[in-house]
């Protein structure tokens, strides 16, 4: 076990240094940000403009706003001092070797001994930097390159030179992944390393496509964005987001480093790059690069004349068809074997990708498995390049390969003659995936042991306990069982809640231990099937005959009310493992649960008001709850405050922008366990299920005296709600809904502040809850967020 760094300091404020500072800060290290003494006073002026302003970036750097107090701004003269006491020293200074080369003399001797000092670059010889240094300087010292923006990109590469402790290494590794909650690829020290080495190569193919092949800036996004599996800002709002400066500059510095490199030309920057920067056209932060938003039109660059205009038919055949497939690897093969011009483009550029990377072993990796995960970290790829050969299928591609001239380098044609035709593979019982290495055989992936996931399990019969369409219940070991969702979007449909009571009853009648609601999607869950509820409303209008109104939508909301309450109250320990975007009815179903961990990245609110809807499965019963528990005393004067909050951020459908700042809103219970690195919370969330059961659990006592403040509050709250609405900030519909939770928080028409239990403010949240499907408005706002998936405010 390794000693946690407690104390850091970034030397250099500029775009990556600040942002390095805060994601440390986000870990809980207490870190000095030292920049250029200014000229004149105050001497911290350039370090605290920086600062300032990567305090407004969006999005936000910090997990909350007073996590920036874990900085401690400088400079080089008057807190050089302060390095002495340090555990790390990152130094982000300009990408000058010359510069980086000084910065690292003046460390030497003056650090203590066994801090660890490295480098951020993104391309520079890491050993050169060190050039001269004390044999002990460099044994401390090695290469990290974090990607931008650090808070939000998994990869850091890490590149130790000859002299570099192993051990430092290994600690570095350790606390990147764990405390951090980074994916780490340790790379070799060659030029720009291992994601920027590909990930260039990839970018400046899109580039002469559009140059020379005669495709617009559209159609190249549209085939290399969230088609094949890659994010949605593709090639040319990846560009202008990176900045058409620094795509410039990484390129001109690789291309003379890398003679040997069979594909080196494709690095020769494309003259439109050149004019664009030479314009200040620079993308995202000179307000226009290959895009340009004009307003609320988004515009794209002449090549020819350098002005915006508005994007040309696309011609790519039936691409759109292809798209509506939601299997990614068929739809890449239906791509691949597209004859028209989709196809054509993606044939041609995933060939030379996968030639590329294929060419780049050993030179800058070892592993297929390290150029994957460096693509998949740090550029966002569903599928790296050798993970996306075995999807097209290796024999196919190598095929093609030969025939459209390319050289195949001598470890893939090994694999031929030898008769193997993927990169990845799962032998035995499945549970394991080994990986290629050239000319050694398969090798076991190293899953770390904290680490959960759920797809080798979902291959063995024996461990799915019970299924339905849209959901299962898994044998996680250790008498501990995982309720997994599979609902489109993680929603919680009928079948998914009439699932989850199956499992609750397995689980209460067996001999399990406890249950961990969680599942392997990037979000944990989007809410309430709205299109069940759109269904089930419609059949009630059918219905008019019902004994009740509202009859189907009523059941189901009972269903979920009285389901939220079992979770609560279960005789099991029951934990929610969270991550992504937990939203509306999954925030409900997340503060039921008395134990949940979850991801530091996990945005969480309840959003129903952006839909029609008021909260109605406990939502505003908690935070009711959350108030009258964390007032300093049960007086109304002390509660309000509170309840304010709770009232604006359900009123307002606000999400929390971190774990951390769902704590402080109430929408995380004070007990969370929360992560950095989200892929440890299934396994973190087993382990509090097998604590809770070891020290003998106790479920939560009954909420029979939650202190509600009554009609005066009400009245408070309806009046902000008019003031919002006089100001322009919200609609008059968005009044009339901030008005029926301002009835159900503050306890309906009570009078005074009064002692009510949990089934009181649900019964609340029912009365106010299903009427609202009668409101035109709501239905509008309903079907606008089932069409467009973004809200209405109407």
């Amino acid at each position: 076990m390794f000693k946690p760094f407690r104390t850091a300091a970034v030397l250099g404020a500029g775009v990556m240094g600040t942002q390095i500072a805060a994601h440390l800060a986000n870990a809980g290290l207490v870190v000095y940000l030292l920049d250029l003494p200014a000229d004149g006073q105050p001497k911290n002026a350039i370090v605290e403009a920086a600062f300032k302003k990567g305090q407004q970036q969006k999005p936000p750097i910090f997990f909350t706003e007073k996590t920036a107090r874990r900085v401690i701004l400088g400079n080089f003269d008057d807190d050089w001092h302060r390095l002495t006491h340090v555990d790390w020293v990152i130094e982000a200074v300009v990408e000058k070797l010359e510069v980086k080369q000084q910065m690292m003399a003046r460390l030497d001797g003056h650090i203590r001994e066994d801090a660890v000092v490295s480098t951020n670059t993104s391309g520079l010889p890491i050993s050169e930097i060190a050039a001269g240094r004390s044999d002990s300087f460099r044994q401390q010292f090695l290469g990290t390159h974090f990607f931008n923006p650090p808070r939000y990109l998994k990869l850091l590469e890490l590149i130790s030179t000859v002299d570099t402790n192993p051990q430092v290494l290994e600690r570095l590794q350790w606390f990147g992944r764990l405390h951090l909650g980074k994916g780490v690829v340790v790379a070799k020290d060659t030029p720009n390393f291992i994601g920027n080495r590909i990930g260039v190569f990839v970018s400046m193919l899109g580039l002469r496509a559009l140059t020379e092949q005669g495709y617009t800036i559209q159609e190249i996004d549209t085939l290399t964005g969230t088609l094949v599996g890659r994010p949605k800002s593709a090639t040319f709002r990846t560009a202008d987001l990176v900045g058409l400066d620094t795509l410039l500059y990484v390129s001109e510095n690789l291309y003379p480093t890398i003679p040997e490199d069979e594909s080196r030309d494709v690095f020769q920057v494309p003259q439109i790059l050149r004019r664009l920067v030479e314009a200040g056209y620079l993308g995202a932060k000179a307000g226009q690069g290959f895009y340009k938003k004009v307003g609320n039109d988004i515009l794209s660059i002449n090549t020819q004349t350098l002005a915006y205009e508005k994007a040309p038919p696309m011609h790519l055949g039936n691409w759109k068809a292809i798209a509506k497939n939601k299997s990614l690897p068929e739809r890449l093969q239906k791509l691949y074997k597209d004859s028209g011009r989709a196809g054509t483009f993606f044939r041609q550029t995933t060939l030379k990708i996968l030639s590329y990377s294929a060419h780049r072993i050993p030179e800058i990796a070892d592993s297929p498995l390290d150029i994957d995960q460096a693509m998949r970290w740090g550029f966002g790829w569903q599928l790296g390049p050798f993970e996306l050969w075995d999807a097209l299928g290796f024999s196919t591609v190598l095929k093609d390969m030969q025939a459209s001239g390319g050289v195949v380098p001598s470890w893939v044609e090994h694999m031929q003659l030898a008769g193997i035709d993927r990169f990845y593979q799962q032998i035995g019982d499945k549970s394991q995936t080994f990986v290629y290495q050239p000319l050694q055989g398969y090798r076991p992936t190293e899953m770390p042991s904290d680490e959960l996931t759920l797809a080798p399990l979902k291959t063995n019969p024996a461990q799915t306990l019970w299924e339905n369409a849209e959901a299962a219940l898994l044998d996680i070991g250790e008498g501990v069982a995982l309720f997994e969702f599979r609902s489109k979007g993680n929603t919680l449909s009928q079948v998914v809640v009439t699932g989850l009571s199956a499992a609750l009853d397995r689980i209460e009648a067996g001999h399990y231990r406890g249950l961990v609601i969680g599942n392997d999607g990037e979000h944990f869950s989007a809410g309430a099937n709205l299109a069940d509820m759109i269904k089930f409303s419609l059949q009630d209008k059918v219905n008019v005959f019902t004994d009740c109104e509202h009859g189907a939508i009523a059941k189901l909301l009972d269903h979920f009310q009285s389901l939220m309450l079992r979770i609560h109250y279960f005789p099991k320990p029951i934990v929610a493992a969270i991550r992504g975007r937990v939203l509306g009815g999954g925030c409900e179903l997340v503060m039921a649960c008395p134990h949940v961990v979850a991801a530091a990245e996990t945005y969480i609110g309840l959003v129903e008001l952006s839909v029609g809807l008021v909260p109605g499965a406990g939502g505003i019963m908690t935070m009711a709850t959350w108030a009258a528990e964390h007032a300093a005393t049960d007086t109304p004067s002390n509660i309000q405050p509170f309840l304010q909050q709770a009232f604006e951020h359900i009123g307002m459908a606000k999400v929390s922008g971190s774990a951390y700042e769902a704590q402080k809103w109430g929408y995380l219970p004070p007990n969370v366990q929360i992560v950095m690195n989200s892929d440890r919370r299934l396994y973190v969330a087993k382990e509090e299920v097998l604590r809770l059961n070891h020290e003998g659990y106790t479920p939560p006592p009954k909420r029979n005296a939650i202190k509600v403040l009554g009609k005066p509050a009400r009245a408070m709250f309806e009046t902000m709600a008019y003031l919002m609405q006089q100001g322009g900030y919200i609609s008059e519909y968005d009044r009339f809904l901030a008005n029926r939770l301002a009835y159900v928080i503050t306890g309906g028409d009570l009078s005074a502040p009064t002692l009510v239990s949990d089934d009181y403010l649900l019964g609340l949240e029912r009365e106010m809850f299903l009427p609202l499907f009668d409101q035109q408005k709501t239905q509008e706002r309903i079907m606008h967020t089932l069409r467009t998936k973004k809200p209405l405010r109407n």
